[in-house]
């Protein structure tokens, strides 16, 4: 379960890991962690990929950033920190497979783990960026260059250049109307990028 952690973690932490950590099922569509909720685990993804994405005051949905196998989620550190509600949703992309370490391990291992403490600092840093490309993306591209940018994401943490989804849902993580994503991703189709199939989308690009 923790082989994506090897390379990571010293055997000493692998090992406190295996016995405290609590493995755990998810599948696609599974909501993870809500908003509103007190986070009790810090999740270690070991297959999978989880979107993670905030509400606003009308309930419409923003797609903060994917994680992938090996990613732990930074927003929900920062609520084992200070025992704060969750601000964020995580719902699985994919069926996804975790080990949940008890909160109370984080502050014991960021003293004790040289390697715990540099894996935490560095999905603060990697969330961090990510968040900034979001902000970048709704404060700089058009609408068309962010559902691009979105399209490669989706190809990026599924391995895969055939997108299964729906233009709700594509408009629900852009913030946006289903109206003008269809209108895009018809644009886009005549300009060869992309191949429109019922609830999925064939990404051409390289």
């Amino acid at each position: 379960m923790i082989d994506n952690f090897i390379s990571i973690f010293e055997p000493e932490l692998l090992r406190e890991i295996s016995e405290t950590g609590i493995p755990k099922e998810f599948k696609e569509g599974d909501i993870i962690i809500e908003i509103g909720n007190y986070v009790k685990f810090i999740p270690l993804i070991i297959s999978g990929n989880i979107k993670i994405s905030r509400e606003d005051d009308n309930g419409k949905e923003l797609l903060l950033y994917f994680l992938e196998k090996g990613n732990t989620c930074a927003m929900t550190l920062t609520c084992c920190v200070g025992n704060a509600k969750s601000e964020i949703r995580a719902v699985a992309e994919t069926d996804v497979s975790l080990i949940m370490i008890p909160v109370q391990k984080m502050d014991e291992w960021m003293i004790k783990y040289k390697t715990w403490r540099n894996f935490v600092l560095q999905s603060y840093q990697d969330r961090f960026m990510e968040v900034l490309e979001t902000v970048d993306s709704i404060a700089f591209l058009n609408m068309d260059k962010r559902l691009l940018k979105y399209l490669a994401n989706k190809v990026k943490i599924s391995n895969s250049n055939i997108i299964e989804t729906t233009h709700q849902q594509i408009a629900d993580d852009l913030n946006t109307s289903r109206v003008v994503i269809s209108r895009l991703l018809k644009t886009l189709e005549r300009e060869n990028l992309v191949e429109l199939n019922r609830n999925s989308i064939k990404y051409l690009l390289k």
